[in-house]
């Protein structure tokens, strides 16, 4: 799968449920500089809405994006600030 965004890093959670997606995803964005961008990789359906609230909630972060591909989800966040 190719993405249009430059990632930085990519998380893999996929076999976790939450609340893992969002404390790793918020772990990762924690190391990263800002305007980088974290690919996450999950096969929580539950892990759009969650991580789409997290991002919503939290300063510094942006959700650009969500895919859903099969029985993977897909999430691009930029750390902003």
């Amino acid at each position: 799968m190719s993405s249009q965004y430059d990632t930085t890093e990519t998380l893999d959670v996929k076999g976790q449920s939450c609340p893992m997606p969002v404390v790793k995803t918020k772990q990762a964005i924690d190391d990263l500089e800002a305007g980088d961008v974290l690919e996450v990789v999950a096969t929580d359906s539950g892990s759009m809405s969650d991580i789409e609230g997290w991002a919503e909630g939290t300063d510094g972060v942006e959700l650009l994006d969500q895919v859903e591909d099969g029985d993977r989800y897909v999430h691009y966040v930029e750390k902003t600030a």
